[in-house]
């Protein structure tokens, strides 16, 4: 595979996330103290390309727990990167993105941020990609990436309504 062909590659690594999903959430109830407590609860997405695929736009609405929010892609063709941004309707301000891409199947995306008035180092995973669900994972580290506490998991679902 050229360096061209791998960058074309990475471009469409989201495309399978394009349509409608349902979502099952699991999200722990308190991060940072080695709970195991978890908040079950369900959501929709949608998920649209723009730019031919470069970027795409993401919107989950969470009626059970009050709250929407988007994350919002973009493909840097220059690094061959993908970034991720997220909003939530319960803050109204763009976060510090994660970086990464695609290895065999799986996706990486890590950067700084905040959880509270804690600087964490933030890990996203796509797992388990098929036609019909995935799985993303969200981790925090208060360490520097030694080591890692998944606080929030999101099965996806293709909603059978999906275009």
């Amino acid at each position: 595979m050229t360096a061209s062909d791998d960058t074309s590659a990475g471009a469409h690594a989201f495309d399978f996330l394009h349509g409608r999903w349902r979502i099952v959430h699991r999200r722990l109830k308190q991060r940072h103290v080695g709970a195991q407590d978890w908040d079950v609860f369900g959501a929709a997405a949608s998920c649209e390309p723009r730019l031919g695929g470069l970027v795409n736009v993401e919107e989950i609405a969470m009626p059970e727990r009050g709250f929407s929010g988007v994350s919002l892609r973009s493909f840097d063709l220059a690094t061959g990167l993908w970034s991720i941004w997220w909003i939530s309707s319960l803050e109204g301000r763009l976060r510090p993105p994660v970086t990464g891409g695609f290895k065999d199947g799986v996706g990486l995306f890590e950067g700084d941020d905040l959880d509270g008035d804690r600087a964490v180092r933030a890990r996203y995973v796509w797992s388990d990609i098929t036609p019909r669900s995935a799985r993303w994972t969200q981790s925090f580290s208060l360490d520097g990436g030694a080591t890692w506490e998944a606080n929030w998991i999101m099965d996806f679902t293709r909603s059978e309504d999906a275009a």
